[in-house]
């Protein structure tokens, strides 16, 4: 027995070097962690337990035969974080450059079927070469049996990619396919076709990083949510967004006590508004301040930045967040912008996360760009899926809320359950000045006649109080008050039950 003990002992010590001393210095030299490295940060002290440890792959072509290290390139299992159960991949470039083989798949979708059967969130920490070329098809096959399970656990548990090296070719496609992305700088990259390529078909010089790095991704694409210093910082972010999280489709959202009180006043608000309504201001004040402890945790914040999206706690409890920022075009609706607000309010809808939405948009972005680019369809996107959402949602109009725009940022029309409004808001098809020029064209040449029909309709329409004598808000609130609120409307929705008909699945306009 001691024998065997031992034989065994010394597997375990094989699979933990992987692909041995001299790689694992390389990694470190990369400024990159291993893959048990990372496991170790991610998840609580001592909760990790490794699953398939022995695994190696069974290809024979090419000398593979004589190549076989356990694990296989990716170390796969389950641990905890903050006491709370999820499971994990992480796959290992000092194993065949963390290239993916048909067994390192099928490592990858036990754990993902375990989540899926137990209701636990799926976090997988890349850094792959992408397929294993010696296996051929049979490596594309295990990327398209993944590729399956993401799109089966889509909304149903929490799936969360971690890029922290190369990710090209087929492998990009399981990372897009989760709920968020996280890179980090300078040694994480992600593209379809890497430079060579570019190069030889376009002709187009780039470098890796330029093409598809963190920066990249995280700013002009949007296809990662944050980009991150190291391996360290990108960790300890996983670590605070499963915090929010709850760990499937069936569960609330996980509360955490606060001694922030729930009917917190803050007078600065009522100050908030500039008097000249063509000037800007920060609305990340508005949400700081109305958040327990002033906590958000903001999403693709470097992304699309004329509406903002992120997590803040209300009374303990998670709620996802959505608002124009006028300091970025103005607040305006654009593609970027409503493509982003449209994934992250599906994202909260899937995992029963009520949405609280703050509003100043003057309408969407106008221009050829927007029009070729295809905004009616982008921007259907999210009026789609506010009006599919069925959580909670409360919205919040502090200042311009004009047009379809309007009609799109969760209003009353849309199932909105508590639509407020500042003294400050302004509700209309457009702006005094536009409106007037419009209706009262034959008086353009009367500058006099022009201001005083300006000033008219702003009595009349520049206000929320039309809005309210429709009952499309249900009240008018000092902006101090904003947090008791909005708190207390949430404490009303808690048990709120409304169910869209029955459907394979609707046709959100892709």
């Amino acid at each position: 027995m001691l024998d065997i003990i031992d034989e065994l002992d010394k597997k375990r010590q094989a699979a933990r070097l992987g692909g041995g001393q001299k790689r694992i210095d390389n990694q470190h030299k990369k400024g990159k962690l291993t893959a048990r490295e990372r496991i170790e940060l991610l998840l609580d002290p001592d909760s990790f337990e490794e699953w398939d440890m022995f695994k190696e792959h069974r290809c024979a072509d090419f000398g593979m035969d004589k190549e076989k290290i356990p694990s296989d390139g990716v170390v796969t299992g389950c641990g905890m974080i903050n006491g709370r159960l999820v499971f994990v991949f992480s796959q290992d470039f000092t194993v065949f450059g963390g290239a993916l083989s048909e067994a390192h798949a099928e490592k990858i979708c036990k754990i993902m079927d375990h989540a899926m059967k137990v209701g636990a969130p799926v976090i997988g920490l890349n850094d792959s070469g992408g397929a294993r070329i010696q296996e051929g098809v049979a490596s594309l096959g295990g990327y398209a049996d993944v590729f399956q399970r993401n799109v089966m656990a889509s909304g149903v548990v929490p799936q969360i990619s971690m890029i922290m090296g190369p990710c090209a070719g087929g492998a990009v496609y399981s990372p897009a396919m989760t709920d968020f992305i996280f890179m980090v700088k300078d040694s994480s990259y992600m593209f379809v076709t890497g430079p060579d390529v570019v190069k030889t078909v376009t002709h187009e010089e780039v470098s890796a990083e330029e093409l598809g790095g963190a920066v990249t991704h995280s700013t002009k694409s949007g296809v990662a949510d944050l980009a991150f210093e190291n391996d360290v910082e990108a960790l300890a972010y996983v670590r605070r967004l499963i915090n929010y999280l709850p760990s499937n489709n069936r569960e609330k959202p996980p509360m955490l006590q606060t001694d922030d009180p729930a009917d917190r006043f803050d007078f600065s608000l009522d100050t908030l508004i500039p008097n000249n309504p063509n000037l800007p201001y920060d609305m990340k004040e508005l949400i700081v301040k109305v958040a327990d402890d002033s906590d958000f945790f903001e999403v693709q914040a470097d992304h699309a930045k004329n509406i903002i999206t992120g997590f803040i706690r209300l009374s303990g409890s998670t709620v996802g967040v959505v608002a124009n920022q006028p300091m970025v075009l103005a607040g305006c609706l654009d593609i970027k912008s409503s493509i982003k607000g449209a994934r992250f309010v599906r994202f909260c809808d899937a995992f029963n996360i009520p949405v609280v939405t703050f509003v100043d948009v003057p309408g969407f972005l106008p221009g050829t760009a927007q029009e070729y680019g295809g905004i009616i369809k982008h921007g259907a996107k999210l009026l789609y899926a506010y009006a599919e959402c069925t959580v909670p949602k409360v919205t919040v109009i502090t200042r311009k809320a004009y047009g379809g725009a309007y009609d799109v940022m969760s209003s009353k029309h849309l199932r909105g359950d508590v639509n407020f409004a500042w003294p400050s808001a302004e509700i209309a098809v457009m702006g005094p000045k536009g409106a007037v020029e419009i209706i009262f064209r034959n008086e353009k040449d009367d500058p006099v006649k022009l201001a005083a029909r300006e000033a008219e309709y702003k009595s009349k329409f520049a206000n929320p109080f039309v809005a309210g004598s429709r009952g499309f808000i249900d009240d008018v609130i000092m902006p101090h008050c904003t947090r008791k609120r909005i708190c207390r409307s949430l404490a009303i929705l808690t048990n709120k039950q409304l169910e869209n008909p029955w459907r394979k699945h609707g046709n959100i306009p892709l």
